[in-house]
């Protein structure tokens, strides 16, 4: 996979200010940062859902378990 260095970083910076006009360039920064911050949030949620579920069906599957253990004792 091929690294983005400090120069493509500027060189896209360049092209989006001539494309986007300097005047309307912060307000797409802003914009495009909010949509990171709203999918990072939400790529989390996701993340934090399937940790629940894991951590419930390995709450489920312990006292099972446990019933088997004291079926044989």
């Amino acid at each position: 996979m091929p690294t983005i260095g400090w120069f493509e970083i500027l060189l896209v910076v360049a092209v989006a200010i001539i494309v986007i006009g300097p005047k309307d360039f912060p307000f797409m920064l802003k914009k495009v940062g909010s949509w990171i911050g709203t999918t990072k949030r939400y790529i989390s949620n996701i993340q934090n859902e399937v940790a629940d579920l894991d951590i419930d069906s390995n709450e489920i599957d312990k006292p099972t378990e446990n019933k088997k253990d004291n079926d044989k004792a």
